[in-house]
């Protein structure tokens, strides 16, 4: 049986190619799961990856896509029945094994998270990695004492997707949200209706600043790096908590010690990539009662495969706001 797939390739220049072609699927890998793609997503990541940057694909030819939503066509470690809704986030998946832009994908069983009921297929692709990582990364200020009640929290990088979702979830959890974005005009509209109060432009914390500021904020999601992620901690108030799960900016960290042995700041480092089971259960669980949906679906595009490459070079960018769903099938 044949199936579309979207292949990079790289020449011996180091020229990264794309094409959209027909596969076998004796062609793909035996990981154990067989799954009908249905959707997939565009991050960060894979924009990087069609656009040939270095760092994020480990071997060619490739199939991008860090995200696949779908259904068990089959499965020979019997874990899974066949029909079963599920996703796959993370593992090196669209980086160092073939991903979810195709209309099959192989993987192994301890990739794959079933879906939970009151998610659709499509908004599961909505939500992909960047919105698994944004409702880590809420847990994780949860876990260490965060509450909507010690004060605002800091959302960087608020238009992108890990932001987009991480303003809608903890404007439902009743947290006081301060959006930071460098499209203040064009997204200010669009972060309120995901439930901001607040919008400021990034200028105010993406150049260095000083080490130790005036409080501003009770918690933080960045999202970032870099200054951003120094200012962040320089500004939040006594016993506040930080989370860090992006590198846009960079992954330097140019800051001190000083906001962490003065304030008992608390920085904790969100890894989506290899979680276990049994946290990204939880996860899309807190997704299904914890996201409105219907926010969801407002800051959702969905596009066709044959799409990708033109959006790949719109999220670098920045020109995207949101997530971008890519139907496999369209």
């Amino acid at each position: 049986m044949t199936f579309r797939a979207l292949v990079l390739n790289q020449s011996e220049d180091k020229t990264v190619t794309h094409e959209i072609r027909d596969m076998e699927e004796s062609e793909l890998p035996d990981n154990g799961v067989l799954l009908n793609t249905e959707y997939t997503t565009m991050n960060y990541k894979d924009g990087m990856a069609l656009m040939g940057k270095p760092g994020i694909v480990r071997s060619y030819p490739m199939i991008p896509g860090v995200d696949v939503v779908g259904t068990v066509a089959s499965d020979g470690s019997g874990t899974f029945t066949e029909g079963q809704r599920v996703s796959v986030n993370g593992w090196d998946v669209g980086e160092a094994h073939w991903g979810g832009m195709a209309q099959k994908a192989s993987m192994k069983p301890e990739w794959i998270t079933p879906l939970p009921d009151g998610i659709s297929n499509q908004q599961a692709a909505a939500i992909g990695t960047a919105g698994y990582t944004a409702m880590l990364s809420v847990m994780g200020l949860e876990e260490l004492g965060q509450t909507p009640d010690k004060g605002p929290i800091i959302v960087t990088g608020a238009a992108g997707g890990v932001g987009s979702v991480a303003v809608a979830v903890a404007a439902k959890l009743g947290y006081e949200v301060i959006a930071s974005t460098g499209r203040v005009d064009t997204a200010g509209d669009y972060l309120r209706g995901l439930g901001a109060s607040e919008i400021i432009d990034r200028s105010e914390l993406t150049e260095p600043g000083r080490p130790f500021a005036k409080p501003r904020w009770a918690g933080a999601i960045d999202a970032v790096g870099s200054h951003t992620l120094a200012n962040v901690i320089a500004a939040t108030q006594p016993n506040g908590v930080v989370t860090a799960c992006g590198l846009v900016q960079g992954p330097d960290l140019p800051a001190t010690v000083l906001p962490f042995i003065l304030r008992g700041v608390t920085l904790k480092g969100i890894n989506c990539v290899h979680e276990s089971q049994q946290r990204r259960a939880q996860a899309w669980d807190r997704l299904a009662s914890d996201l409105d949906m219907a926010k969801l679906d407002s800051m959702s595009t969905v596009v066709g495969l044959g799409d990708t490459p033109e959006v790949a070079a719109k999220i670098l960018d920045g020109q995207i706001r949101g997530r971008v769903v890519v139907d496999v099938n369209a």
